[in-house]
């Protein structure tokens, strides 16, 4: 594999929220790989859903494939705004007018202003908006949630396609725990269903519930189940620890079961 391959794997795989910190070793291992990776960062960009805040404005947008224009350039059919986007750096720039005609303008019109009801209930910060695509109804949501001073970061994709009746995608959840270790949690679960399309982003609202709720539940099985099984039961000395008695212990003769000579 080469140098390049390597790079742009490491970055494609960066958890949630820490890009600048992959490219930043990257950087500092191999200064002149960097230039290269612009592929790798558009790839990463499309893939997580990235978020970016246009000039003057207060809530951020998504970048994906499905709001893709020409000549690097992406839209929002909220705001009805295009933008430049660069991808090494993160950045968008020269936002101007731009409404995005089709058949499906009412339907995303309608779901956009669901989905800003739902999501502000539900999630405590997120982003969303809805696309048409080769026909059909493109639904995104993508929350972030960064804690690098409790060394945590985590991501929520959702991403949902609805025509002719009929609601598929997937819904990934993403999770860096690095606290004198590195832990990481990466799902991700196809979903379908049926319905009209004024209720929409109603079964979207059952659907992530239910995952939610399942989620919960495999936390708690982990918690009670697998981990604990990696925990002695008992110390060494096959017996319990007296811990009202622990400052009367002797090192080696109580705990150990050692006589005193």
């Amino acid at each position: 594999m080469s140098k390049s391959a390597i790079g742009a794997a490491f970055v494609e795989n960066a958890p949630p929220g820490e890009l600048a910190d992959v490219v930043a070793d990257i950087q500092a291992i191999e200064p002149s790989l960097v230039a290269s990776l612009g592929p790798a960062f558009k790839k990463y960009n499309h893939e997580q859903y990235t978020t970016v805040k246009l000039p003057g404005a207060s809530q951020p947008v998504i970048v994906s494939s499905y709001n893709s224009l020409d000549d690097g350039r992406y839209y929002d059919p909220e705001s009805k705004t295009s933008f430049a986007f660069d991808h090494a750096t993160g950045k968008a720039s020269a936002t101007q007018s731009y409404a995005h005609e089709g058949p499906q303008a009412a339907l995303i019109e309608s779901t956009l202003k669901s989905l800003s009801k739902y999501v502000s209930e539900y999630f405590p910060s997120a982003s969303y908006s809805a696309y048409s695509k080769d026909n059909a109804l493109v639904i995104i949501i993508v929350a972030n949630k960064y804690s690098p001073n409790n060394f945590w970061n985590g991501r929520w994709r959702s991403c949902y396609r609805y025509e002719d009746d009929s609601l598929s995608g997937e819904i990934k959840v993403d999770v860096h725990y690095y606290e004198d270790g590195n832990v990481r949690l990466s799902t991700n679960k196809p979903v379908s269903a049926s319905a009209a399309a004024s209720a929409v982003v109603k079964e979207i609202g059952t659907i992530e519930k239910k995952y939610q709720e399942d989620l919960n539940r495999g936390f708690n099985d982990l918690s009670e189940g697998a981990f604990k099984g990696l925990r002695r039961q008992l110390p060494v000395t096959r017996q319990k620890v007296e811990w009202e008695k622990i400052s009367g212990y002797k090192l080696g003769q109580d705990i150990g079961g050692g006589r005193t000579r």
